[in-house]
C-alpha cells in the first residue's frame, strides 16, 4: 500500500465504533497522516493510531444536533489539502453509506484536489451481527433495504420500505414512533419482529427487542440514544436462535458491555 501524499484527502471509513473493525489501510493512512478531521462517532482508540504530530480537527456531525456545517468541512478539507498536507477524512462506518462521503468528493472534485475513498465497515450491517441478528438468512431474509431516518427533501416511499424482507434504518432513535406508524400505516404487520440497537458495537451497546408496534415504546421506556439502528424483520427472531450472542447481548443490556458472540465481532 502507497504511504499517505502531499495534498490529497483520504475520505476514510472509521467502522461502526469498535476499533478492532478499523481497516488496515485505514490504520496506515491515519499513522502517516499530517491532519486528521474526524466526527463525534470515531472511538478514542481509532485515534490512537494517528501521527503524533498529525493536527486533530474535531467537526462533530451529529443528526439532529449542533454541529460543523457540511460546506465548512468541505472548505477544512480543501484548505489543509491546498497546504500541502495528508489529510484523513475520518468518518463513522462507511464514507459512502449515509457518511456524506460522496458530497466530499464532489466538492474535492470541483476544487481539484486529490482524493480517496477508503471504505468501512458499516454499522448497517455490523451493529445488527454485534447484536445476534443476521440481515440476511436462508429461508427467511434473502435481501436487506438500508435507508435512514433523517433525510431532506421528499418522504419516503414508505410503501417499498414496508415490503422490505430485511429493513435497516440508520438514524432511527428521534423518529422511532413516527417511522413505525408510517410502516404499518404502508402494510407492515404490527407484530413484526424489531429490535433497536444503541450504540453498535461499543462498549455501551444496548439491543431492545419489541413487535413494531411496540418498538418505539420500549425505546423509550430504557432511554435509548445516539446513535441507534432500527432492524425490522423475521431475522430479529434468530437472535434467540443464537445462544452465545443472545446470552452475550443480554449481558450487554445489563451491564453496558458490547455484545459478543462466541467468535467475537
Amino acid at each position: 500500500m502507497s504511504e499517505p501524499k502531499e495534498g490529497t484527502v483520504y475520505l476514510v471509513g472509521a467502522g461502526p465504533g469498535d476499533p478492532g473493525l478499523l481497516t488496515l489501510r485505514a490504520a496506515r493512512l491515519l499513522a502517516g497522516a499530517d491532519t486528521v478531521v474526524y466526527d463525534r462517532l470515531i472511538h478514542p482508540d481509532v485515534l490512537a493510531h494517528a501521527r503524533p504530530r498529525a493536527r486533530l480537527l474535531f467537526v462533530g456531525k451529529e443528526g439532529g444536533g449542533e454541529s460543523v456545517a457540511q460546506e465548512e468541512i468541505h472548505a477544512l478539507l480543501i484548505s489543509q489539502a491546498r497546504l500541502g498536507r495528508a489529510v484523513v477524512r475520518l468518518k463513522g462506518g462507511d464514507p459512502f453509506v449515509f457518511g456524506r462521503g460522496g458530497e466530499e468528493a464532489l466538492a474535492l472534485e470541483e476544487a481539484g484536489i486529490p482524493y480517496e475513498v477508503v471504505p468501512g465497515v458499516s454499522s448497517g450491517v455490523a451493529a445488527p451481527a454485534a447484536a445476534g441478528i443476521p440481515v440476511t438468512h436462508r429461508g427467511v431474509a434473502g435481501s436487506v433495504t438500508f435507508a435512514t431516518a433523517h433525510r431532506t427533501g421528499p418522504a419516503p416511499d414508505w410503501a417499498h420500505l414496508a415490503g422490505a424482507e430485511t429493513l435497516v434504518l440508520f438514524m432511527a432513535g428521534s423518529r422511532l414512533e413516527e417511522v413505525t406508524l408510517a410502516l404499518i400505516a404502508a402494510g407492515r404487520p404490527a407484530t413484526t419482529p424489531a429490535a433497536i440497537v444503541e450504540a453498535g458495537t461499543w462498549e455501551h451497546q444496548r439491543v431492545f427487542e419489541a413487535p413494531l408496534a411496540g418498538i418505539a415504546a420500549r425505546a423509550r421506556q430504557e432511554a435509548v440514544g445516539s446513535p441507534a439502528l432500527l432492524v425490522v424483520g423475521e431475522v430479529v427472531s434468530l437472535r434467540a436462535r443464537l445462544p452465545a450472542l443472545a446470552r452475550d447481548a443480554a449481558r450487554g443490556e445489563r451491564t453496558g458491555t458490547v455484545s459478543r458472540g462466541g467468535g467475537g465481532t
